[in-house]
């Protein structure tokens, strides 16, 4: 009967331990599962929405390379294209959430959570008159009829380009400049309309808002310069004080010779203004993207520039606090080289994560304990026999009984031992059953000795004689 108990509590032990094995196997693939998720999910690329247009512009295009390359080379920030039908829509587009970036202009209505992440470009006010085609057989080359800005008043100025950005810009320049923007008559031109402006005998004079070397402004300038005359660039002599009272506005020079060198176009440099073109984030975006980002776009500018030349005219923002418009913190964070490291950003989550796996470990040892208690009962059970046993050893009235108590001991021994193995059984605990078992020997032996002196003293004696 006492076989079939232990072999019934040994059964009980195996499947216990089994159970037990099983839930530290599910407890581990659910820890690995929530380890590999969260390294997804943190390691996953982010994609950021960027408004921009119209489509088959410049920027388009640069922004669709932009995001060729990073896709290609499995950078961590991805680009998604929201393309639009000019600048103003893209910035209606960022200030309703629907995109994360936008290319703008600096000097447009730019909504307050807008901040700078690079400058795609500078645009440079160009302004010129027609100097008039020469007399027939005459080689002397007419004198433009307006050499300067304040000549304008009075006079039409056609202007390349739909936004109403540009307006607004001419009449800044020209109010600065002393002109009354009301007595200057302003059309403006779409750029496809650029040979019906260089034809139109009503236009004194040409602006154009874009980039050094732009395609369009020098176009315009060759197709006035055949049907009207060579042209005569107006400088912004007060391109300084602009800049000064408007801080979106920049002072430049456009360099001798950018727009032609046969003839010099111009032949000497010229004083003007130029305004930024970006790319805004909104400025609840998470710096670390925002970071990464930048550094992609930078550290590509020059695979960009090898496929789209526009690309080389890509700038850092100024990361000055009082910049006319600030600087995302990411974007500055790399720029000016305070970007934190791995440690610095996740420092808190792996506190945290540590935190988790020691409630856990304490959460799984009292777990054991609990699963374990029944075997933890039996062996204290089992040293309570022990020293039951010790106590009966003291008083056997047989070898016999000795016998059957050390039989019973080897069985306590045997389940203590397979407890240990189990796990439920520290080694401490080993300890207490080995003197247990060590003064029930003791207690053993001394009463053998008592029961075979008492034995040998009740044997008669034979007398021989």
């Amino acid at each position: 009967m006492s076989n079939l108990n232990d072999n019934s509590a040994r059964t009980r032990r195996r499947r216990k331990q089994k159970s037990y094995a099983l839930l530290i196997l599910a407890a581990g693939m659910l820890a690995f599962g929530i380890a590999a998720g969260t390294l997804y999910y943190v390691l996953r690329p982010t994609t950021l929405r960027i408004a921009v247009g119209p489509a088959g512009s410049e920027d388009q295009k640069l922004v669709q390379l932009m995001a060729q390359t990073f896709a290609r080379e499995g950078s961590a920030v991805r680009l998604s294209l929201v393309t639009t039908e000019g600048t103003s829509e893209s910035i209606a587009a960022f200030t309703a959430g629907k995109a994360d970036l936008a290319v703008a202009r600096g000097d447009l209505n730019l909504p307050t959570n807008a901040e700078s992440v690079a400058i795609l470009r500078k645009n440079v006010v160009v302004l010129w008159a027609p100097s008039g085609r020469p007399a027939k057989g005459s080689k002397k080359q007419p004198t433009a009829k307006i050499k300067s800005l304040d000549e304008l008043a009075g006079h039409r100025v056609g202007v390349i380009g739909r936004t109403q950005a540009n307006a607004t810009l001419l009449r800044a320049i020209l109010k600065e400049s002393g002109v009354n923007p009301d007595k200057v008559t302003i059309s403006q031109f779409a750029t496809n309309q650029i040979g019906d402006m260089a034809k139109d005998q009503s236009v004194d004079a040409f602006m154009a808002v874009g980039p050094l070397k732009s395609k369009i402004t020098v176009d315009a300038i060759a197709a006035t310069a055949t049907a009207r005359g060579e042209p005569k660039f107006l400088p912004v002599e007060v391109a300084d004080a602009i800049a000064k009272k408007n801080p979106i506005y920049e002072s430049e020079e456009i360099p001798a010779s950018i727009f032609g060198s046969s003839p010099q176009r111009p032949e000497d440099k010229v004083d003007t203004v130029a305004v930024n073109h970006l790319i805004i984030a909104q400025k609840s975006l998470s710096d670390t993207v925002v970071a990464a980002f930048a550094r992609q776009l930078f550290t590509n500018r020059q695979q960009l520039a090898r496929e789209m030349p526009t690309a080389s005219q890509i700038e850092k923002p100024d990361t000055d606090k009082d910049a006319a418009l600030p600087a995302h913190a990411g974007a500055a964070a790399y720029i000016d080289g305070n970007e934190r490291t791995f440690l610095e950003k996740y420092t808190d989550y792996l506190w945290f994560a540590v935190l988790i796996v020691s409630g856990l470990g304490s959460a799984g040892a009292w777990f054991r304990h609990y699963w374990n208690r029944d075997e933890r009962e039996q062996y204290v059970a089992h040293r309570d026999n022990l020293l039951e046993l010790i106590s009966r050893a003291r008083t056997a009235a047989t070898p016999d009984e000795l016998t059957q108590m050390q039989g019973a001991a080897d069985d306590m021994l045997r389940e203590a031992f397979e407890g240990y193995d189990d796990g439920t059984v520290e080694e401490s605990d080993l300890s207490v059953i080995a003197l247990a078992l060590e003064q029930f020997h003791h207690a053993v032996a001394d009463r053998r000795t008592v029961l075979a002196s008492a034995g040998a003293a009740e044997t008669p004696r034979v007398r021989v004689g």
